[in-house]
């Protein structure tokens, strides 16, 4: 049975690659804590179906590169958009004048 995976894709920028981020919960053995800890899986995309955002699933499989020895499955939801950050404010507040 191949092992199957399923994250978000954080970049799509390469041709029929893209990148998966899978995030587990674990607890610290000692401390009891619980943290996330991520792994970046990278995949083979051979339509380029997969768009930033997404949430997909993987199957390991014979490897196509050097790192890249998953391939995608399906993708199980699409991106319902992204947020776009400003580059930087340029509007500049006019300083209180000392009274």
């Amino acid at each position: 049975m191949a092992h199957t995976l399923a994250g978000i894709v954080t970049s799509d920028k390469r041709d029929k690659t893209i990148t998966v981020s899978i995030a587990s919960r674990e607890t610290h053995p000692l401390y009891r804590k619980q943290y996330t800890h991520t792994r970046k899986y990278t995949a083979h995309d051979e339509s380029n179906e997969a768009k930033l955002g997404d949430r997909v699933e993987i199957v390991e499989c014979r490897p196509f590169s050097k790192t890249k020895s998953y391939k995608l499955v399906k993708v199980l939801e699409r991106a319902h958009g992204t947020v776009e950050l400003k580059e930087e404010v340029t509007d500049v507040l006019p300083e209180k004048e000392e009274a």
